[in-house]
C-alpha cells in the first residue's frame, strides 16, 4: 500500500492473549464478549500489529511487538502463539532483511511494544534485533521505564532497551517529534503519561497508528477504555477528540492489537462512532 511516495505495511507480529475484564474495563463481559470471546481463563485474543514504513532511503518499523525471549511458562502464561520471527515476517511482507531497517520507533516501551527490539543471539547473549537501525524513543518514556511504580512495573523489562543503550543505538526524542517529513510522534496522555501516538500525512492521506490509546477496533466507543489506562479520564478526553477528526477527514486508522482487521476507517452514524475495515490498494 502507498500513501503517496512513502510505502506501507502492516506487519503483524504474534498472537497472545490478556484478561478480557483488563482490556475491556468498566464495559460489561456481555457487550464485549461476543466480538472477543473469552477463554476458559477470561483471557481474549490479541495481536500485535507494527507498520513499516518505507520512506526514500529509510525502513521504518514502528513497535517492535512483544519479542520471543520469553520462557515456557511465560509464553503459556501470555498465551502466545507465533508463527515465525518478527525479522523473517519483516521479510516475507516487506522484503526486507533486519540489518536493513534503519529506524525504530518505540510508542513506549511495554514488553509487548519492544520486545521485538532485542533477541538473544547465537551465543545466548542479548542483541539488537534489527543491528543497523536506530532506535528511537521519548525521553519522558525512557525515563519512566528506568523507574516504574507498582501500577505498571510489570509492564517495563529493561533487556528491551539496555542492550540499545550500551550499544549506542537509542536515541532519546521530545514529547513530539518528525521521525522523516510526513511521520510525526506525539506524546498522548492516557494509556500512561508518556505514550506517543505516530502519525504519518502523505499524498493528501492521514494513517494515524493508535497504540494503546484505541487498541482494537472494539474500543472506538468512547466509554470503551481499558482497565491498563493509568489516566482513564485523559484517555477519553483524547478520544474525544482524535476519533470524531479520524471520522471527518476519513484517516486510516491502525489499532494496534486487533486481532483480525486492525486497519480501519472510522465512521459516525446516528452520533456515534464506529469503525469499518478500510479497503486498501
Amino acid at each position: 500500500m502507498f500513501l503517496g511516495d512513502y510505502r506501507v505495511e502492516i506487519v503483524p507480529d504474534a498472537e497472545f492473549r490478556l484478561d478480557g475484564g483488563a482490556m475491556f474495563g468498566v464495559v460489561p463481559r456481555t457487550l464485549w464478549s461476543p466480538s472477543f470471546p473469552p477463554d476458559e481463563q477470561n483471557r481474549v485474543r490479541l495481536n500485535m500489529n507494527c507498520l513499516f514504513v518505507e520512506a526514500g532511503r529509510e525502513r521504518i518499523l514502528i513497535e517492535s511487538g512483544i519479542g520471543d525471549k520469553w520462557s515456557a511458562r511465560q509464553a503459556e502464561m501470555l498465551g502466545i502463539k507465533r508463527q515465525r520471527p518478527l525479522a523473517e515476517s519483516v521479510r516475507a511482507l516487506t522484503g526486507c532483511e533486519a540489518d536493513e531497517i534503519t529506524i525504530v520507533v518505540n510508542t513506549h516501551l511495554h514488553f509487548d511494544h519492544a520486545g521485538g527490539n532485542t533477541k538473544f543471539d547465537e551465543a545466548g547473549h542479548l542483541a539488537p534485533t534489527f543491528p543497523n537501525a536506530r532506535y528511537l524513543i521519548s525521553r519522558d518514556e525512557f525515563e519512566h521505564a528506568k523507574a516504574p511504580h507498582e501500577r505498571d512495573r510489570a509492564s517495563y523489562l529493561p533487556e528491551n532497551w539496555q542492550p540499545l543503550q550500551e550499544t549506542g543505538l537509542l536515541e532519546l526524542q521530545c514529547a513530539s517529534y518528525e521521525v522523516v517529513p510526513g511521520l510525526t510522534l506525539e506524546t498522548i496522555s492516557g494509556h500512561s503519561r508518556s505514550m506517543q501516538c505516530a502519525r504519518l500525512e502523505r499524498g493528501g492521506q492521514t494513517l494515524f497508528c493508535f497504540a494503546d490509546l484505541v487498541p482494537t477496533r472494539a474500543h472506538v466507543p468512547l466509554a470503551w477504555i481499558m482497565g491498563y489506562d493509568l489516566y482513564p479520564v485523559e484517555t477519553l478526553e483524547a478520544k474525544r477528540r482524535l476519533l470524531p477528526q479520524a471520522a471527518r477527514e476519513n484517516w486510516l486508522c491502525l489499532f494496534y492489537h486487533d486481532p483480525d482487521a486492525p486497519l480501519c476507517r472510522v465512521v459516525e452514524e446516528s452520533g456515534k462512532l464506529r469503525a469499518m475495515v478500510a479497503a486498501t490498494t
